[in-house]
């Protein structure tokens, strides 16, 4: 979210995973303008010794498959972003080997030798374009003379036939017509060193990437004019998001905090982020908002100054007197205050910005406990740190005392559980993984659901109903929140949503934390006293929203309405221990009358194979409470690609069971895409629910 410009690299033999599509969805839901390479290109000259036509196509089909996914998501106000090789926003490397190229870099080489312009010259190098033995350019030819296949790829081929044939002369030769030198030392090394040492002295990697992102990807003064209204909360027309807007470095100081990257000293963190507006300097005194701060309150929010300001010069860190608006930064002093994320002002009047938004989420937990109890603090120390530095982790610890850690999938978790080791320094035992499911409703509440307080003198009245997946995902997506304007929000829930106006007006609260998928509503008229009641409901709110009444998993997608709420006149018989538990009461029978449901997350799933380990796929798909979605043949490739999607709870090990059913043969890939009922009906015997 803090970078105007991504680079999105593309696998030339595997294509456009699901992956590739769920970075570029969202990098243009976060208004940030793409720019891709294709690599591997090493693979398919040394092993596949795929021919030039071969390698065309994929590249082709490729770029059109991600501009598809980018007119799919573009956003209007970014202009053109649709990517080709001819303007230069498409570049092919090999990052293993450290070299790459892009057209404008070979059309610069041809462009004196036909006497036409570079520009021109892009032109003729992609595409339907063939230069034949009668040396013309026509529109229709032979593969072979082609011009990208012509002028780029063989040579390419050649440079590295020569080099893995240990043809030293021819190689030398090449090279020199091409103003590269080898050294004795690199004319010494034979088979892929050589291809490497020659590629990388003739196509360095870092002039064409550095090329494509200075001269296509947007600077900070300039994205941030189209990005401000998607990155601040407040006010569009205020001086903190007109500093925004204009990257103005004498407007007041606005910050965005994405990451804590540990420091030197033990256990403290150094506070990663763009400066959006103003300049941040040392011994500032600025605010710290949390996530979860909400203007006008105080809750998530600390006043605090600035001990230094470091800028990261690769492994180190240099101190600086101050940093302008547009830069990229570390501030010291503030990880105390901070938890993971925030925003960082000296504006009184400063709204938040936009949360950071991941398009998986943590559904995967394992317990954790040292082997040694004697290193307890030490674990507890390492959590601490795993929570910081990892956006996506999170720590909790359960009633029984003991501590668990969630992630987004059992790769991530065996990542995190190794840095937890490290950063703790002892050995630690871990439990099986366990799935984060959630609870849900299927229909609306038949009717009325009544609690009273333990004193019998406060009662209240709830039903429950489903928000609908549309509205659900625009919460998580961060569409919908509490932080918008109440106007604003009730207009987009009449009009969008098919809310009624008036209770679209008087939503309470979001939860849990106050900004999860679950919405609370006041559908009262002329109740006495329910200003002082108010905050004791939503605290029940927030409690049931984390406890549902299934398995005490998180809700998703229910929305509860306070039809009508009786409270004693006298202060002393309405307090929060007399209405919190009759609240809670109430929204939990609405919700068992609602017909609840339990709702799991699914991951999106690619397995790349040869069509005689088809059937071994689609078998592990079907015995895994699996579906296959779609299933195409790799163009030139004897390898099929099967797109399917299976529930997290059947993918523990999954990698493992698929290579041995497949001979090794199988390539998988997954990664999260939504959450879907789990079939059956949790409250009838033996259903797939209620073992669950």
């Amino acid at each position: 979210m803090v970078l105007p410009g991504a680079l999105v690299v593309v696998d030339c033999i595997e294509g456009v995973c699901v992956q590739t599509e769920t970075v570029l969805r969202q990098a243009l839901a976060d208004r940030i303008k793409p720019i891709v390479t294709i690599n591997k290109l090493d693979r398919g000259f040394l092993e596949l010794k795929l021919d030039q036509e071969t390698f065309y196509q994929a590249f082709r089909k490729h770029i059109d498959k991600i501009n598809v996914v980018i007119s799919t998501y573009e956003d209007g106000s970014m202009g053109d972003l649709q990517v080709s090789p001819q303007n230069g926003t498409v570049g092919f490397s090999a990052g293993l080997h450290g070299w790459a190229f892009t057209i404008p870099q070979f059309a610069r080489m041809y462009a004196k030798k036909f006497g036409v312009s570079e520009e021109k010259m892009c032109e003729k190098l992609w595409g339907d374009h063939y230069f034949g033995a009668n040396k013309k350019w026509t529109t229709t030819g032979e593969p072979e003379d082609r011009a990208f296949n012509k002028f780029i790829l063989t040579p390419l081929s050649q440079v590295v036939h020569a080099a893995m044939s240990n043809e030293v002369e021819k190689l030398t030769s090449m090279l020199s017509s091409l103003n590269v030198e080898l050294t004795k030392e690199d004319l010494a090394l034979n088979g892929k060193d050589l291809v490497k040492r020659c590629m990388q002295r003739w196509l360095p990697a870092h002039k064409a990437l550095l090329e494509m992102i200075v001269m296509h990807l947007p600077s900070p003064a300039e994205a941030q004019k189209y990005r401000a209204s998607a990155l601040y909360t407040g006010p569009m027309d205020d001086q903190c998001c007109t500093g925004i807007r204009n990257c103005d470095p004498h407007a007041p100081l606005v910050l965005y905090v994405s990451k804590m990257v540990p420091g030197v000293d033990k256990g403290r963190f150094i506070a990663f982020g763009r400066v959006f507006s103003g300049t941040v300097a040392a011994g500032q005194k600025v605010r710290l908002m949390g996530p979860n701060y909400v203007p006008g309150r105080k809750d998530d929010l600390a006043v605090k100054s600035i001990q230094r300001v470091v800028l990261f010069m690769g492994k180190k860190q240099e101190s600086i007197d101050s940093v302008p608006a547009g830069s990229i930064c570390g501030i010291v002093g503030i990880d105390q205050f901070l938890v993971k994320t925030g925003t960082v002002s000296t504006a009184e009047d400063c709204c938040p910005l936009k949360n950071l938004t991941f398009a998986v989420s943590p559904v995967v937990r394992c317990a954790v406990e040292p082997k040694n109890p004697q290193d307890l603090p030490k674990l507890v120390e390492g959590l601490k740190r795993l929570a910081k530095s990892d956006p996506m982790v999170v720590v909790s610890m359960e009633e029984s005392g003991q501590y668990v850690v969630a992630g987004a999938g059992e790769l991530h978790m065996e990542i995190c559980l190794g840095d937890l080791e490290a950063l703790t320094g002892a050995p630690i035992k871990v439990s099986e993984p366990i799935v984060n499911y959630r609870e849900t409703v299927t229909v609306e509440s038949p009717e009325p659901c009544l609690a009273k307080s333990n004193n019998k003198h406060n009662r209240v009245w709830v039903s429950a109903f489903p928000l609908g997946t549309e509205l659900t995902d625009a919460i998580e997506a961060g569409d919908i929140t509490p932080m918008h304007d109440n106007l604003a929000r009730a207009r987009a829930l009449v009009n969008t949503y098919d809310w009624e106006p008036d209770v679209a007006r008087k939503v309470w609260a979001f939860g849990p934390d106050f900004n999860g998928p679950n919405m609370l509503r006041d559908g009262t008229h002329g109740v006495q006293n329910l200003a002082d009641g108010k905050q004791n409901i939503v605290s029940a709110f927030e409690w049931v929203s984390k406890e549902g009444v299934l398995t005490e998993e998180s809700l998703r997608g229910v929305g509860f309405t306070i039809l009508d709420v009786m409270l004693h006149p006298d202060a002393m018989h309405r307090g929060a221990g007399q209405v919190i538990p009759a609240a809670r009461r109430s929204m939990l029978a609405a919700q068992y009358t609602a017909k609840p449901k339990l709702v799991e997350p699914v991951f999106k799933v690619e397995v790349q194979c040869p069509e005689s380990c088809l059937g071994s796929v689609y078998s592990w798909l079907n015995r895994r409470r699996g579906q296959v979605t779609d299933e195409e043949r790799r163009p030139g490739m004897p390898l099929f690609t099967v797109k399917g999607l299976l529930p997290v709870a059947e993918s523990f090990g999954i990698e493992g069971i698929l290579r041995a059913e497949t001979s090794g043969q199988a390539q998988l890939n997954m990664v999260f895409s939504h959450w879907d009922l789990v079939p059956g009906d949790p409250l009838e015997a033996n259903s797939a629910s209620q073992l669950i």
